[in-house]
């Protein structure tokens, strides 16, 4: 059983774990703290507004964690707008498979539940959408893209690589990562001559 200390990083990393594999409606509570090793007692210490707080603070984690993968991604490939989109598509199928097709996005999972999600947890879900966006946009435009061509071609990206995890859960093959990385190379990730 973990620490007391611990309890809450516990409980988050678990919720975000499960919010990825089965969703937020799908996910309880009590699986959560069975799971997490967390002290049912001491929840609502952590969380005094239950489950939907404990989501929010999930969600902050993973697109904390997504941003800072971006971020590296786009600092390794400066100026190459051909091995950023690469190298994007093959982080994001060698997640999928190291979880054995298990792990979704967890902001595409709650996005698909939100018509029963609170304010806060829909608000952020879509934070994260924009921040994904903005950071491989900066990316195109550091390449010497337009800025109406950058914005489009991060757009594209960030909804390929969503679509790209459905599918790829799906058919349990990274196939359509390394599709969609040679279709998008040749379109819109290809230099502007």
């Amino acid at each position: 059983m973990p620490r007391k200390t611990d309890a809450r990083a516990s409980a988050i990393a678990t919720a975000e774990r499960l919010f990825r594999i089965q969703g937020y409606t799908a996910t309880g509570l009590i699986q959560i703290l069975k799971e997490s090793g967390a002290p049912k007692g001491s929840f609502y210490f952590h969380f005094p507004r239950g489950k939907a707080q404990l989501a929010e603070e999930a969600i902050d984690r993973y697109v904390a964690n997504r941003m800072a993968v971006l971020r590296d991604i786009s600092s390794a490939t400066a100026g190459d707008a051909v091995k950023f989109v690469r190298h994007i598509f093959s982080t994001f199928a060698a997640e999928m498979v190291a979880s054995d097709f298990q792990y979704g996005c967890l902001m595409q999972n709650l996005a698909n539940e939100l018509p029963a999600l609170e304010a806060e947890l829909t608000k952020r879900v879509a934070r994260g959408f924009v921040d994904s966006t903005e950071i491989a946009a900066e990316h195109f435009r550091g390449c010497g893209f337009a800025p109406a061509r950058a914005s489009a071609s991060a757009a594209a990206l960030v909804a390929a690589v969503e679509g790209a995890r459905t599918i790829a859960r799906l058919e349990r093959t990274p196939a359509i990562f390394e599709a969609l990385a040679e279709v998008s190379v040749r379109g819109w990730a290809a230099s502007e001559g």
